[in-house]
């Protein structure tokens, strides 16, 4: 080895150490940003330590004392062992889980193909643009209004059904355990639609035109294109996507509950609703911090799912585009 790459080897080996003036710049940055970290730190921890300290107890405001002094009422972890034995639980997050294994692909697909007719030019383009995206923009609750007008027995629905069969339809959408759920559905999909419709198109747009155009010289077909080359450049954008809706279906609840309430009987009743209605009525707060703890873990797992999809995903990506330049 000559003494030139001696040289350099000892200094790539060597840790490196900031100047004197950048050491105690980030000195000077961390005391400045220390107070608004410690802030951020307790908003984020306290509350989530209050409600596991409290998910151990069976208190409730109704007790007369404090939420400090809820260890007089410890339980240890009775409310867990309850959550496994609640049917009503379990029957709100097997609705939720019907929900979201209907809605997200739906929307899913719907958007994508969307998405892909935007990626082209044609007349009105953005007028069609601005009528797409107004759903996503409607209140929850004023749009939950509308689909409970919609689905009354007289309502537009029925009459639109009655003109078209030539018979008077009084379908009680919102009375039947089964047709309610499918009218939540259908809000669900008309309002966050939009949503995935957004993000799946500012996806497409990224992906390289020039890729498209040397395969469009070499002979390759629409479906070709769209396959080999568009969404494997949006698989990050898709998990994304996909994570956002799977997240916001266990909080669905301004809609459905003007809707239906979480009726007829429970045939609605989601996670949320359910959380909703012990919190109010029953007043079970214990019970309650329990259950919203183990629905954070759960979304929280999926979170990192999403992440390491992501992760994963940005990887192939980055071999892909060495291997091409090799």
């Amino acid at each position: 080895m000559s003494a030139t790459e001696t040289i350099a080897a000892t200094a790539a080996a060597a840790p490196r150490t900031l100047p004197p003036v950048d050491r105690e710049s980030r000195r000077l940055g961390f005391r400045l940003t220390l107070p608004t970290q410690l802030l951020v730190l307790f908003i984020a921890v306290f509350p989530l330590l209050m409600q596991l300290y409290i998910s151990l107890t069976d208190w409730s405001p109704l007790d007369g004392v404090g939420w400090w002094k809820a260890w007089q009422s410890w339980n240890n972890f009775a409310n867990y062992t309850d959550l496994l034995e609640d049917r009503r639980w379990w029957g709100a997050l097997w609705r939720t889980f019907i929900i979201m294994l209907v809605c997200v692909p739906a929307e899913f697909l719907l958007a994508l193909g969307l998405a892909t007719l935007f990626m082209d030019d044609f007349p009105g383009k953005q007028i069609f643009y601005s009528i797409l995206l107004m759903p996503m923009m409607v209140v929850p609750a004023v749009a939950g209004y509308m689909f409970f007008m919609l689905f009354q027995s007289g309502g537009p629905l029925n009459g639109i059904l009655s003109a078209l069969s030539g018979m008077d339809i009084k379908i009680a959408w919102l009375s039947d355990p089964t047709l309610a759920l499918v009218a939540v559905m259908v809000a669900d999909i008309w309002q966050w639609t939009p949503l995935m419709f957004l993000i799946l198109l500012a996806g497409l747009v990224g992906v390289p035109e020039d890729q498209l155009k040397a395969a469009t010289l070499l002979g390759a077909s629409w479906r070709q294109r769209f396959f080999t080359i568009m969404l494997p450049r949006i698989k990050t954008i898709m998990v994304i996507a996909l994570a956002i809706r799977v997240i916001e279906i266990f909080k669905i609840f301004d809609t459905l509950y003007i809707m239906t309430g979480g009726g007829p009987g429970v045939a609605t009743e989601t996670i949320s609703v359910y959380i909703y209605k012990v919190t109010t009525q029953d007043l079970i707060w214990g019970y309650v911090a329990a259950i919203a703890l183990v629905i954070l873990i759960a979304l929280s797992v999926v979170a990192v799912f999403a992440m390491k999809r992501m992760e994963a995903a940005r990887n192939g990506d980055a071999v892909a585009r060495k291997g091409a330049r090799a």
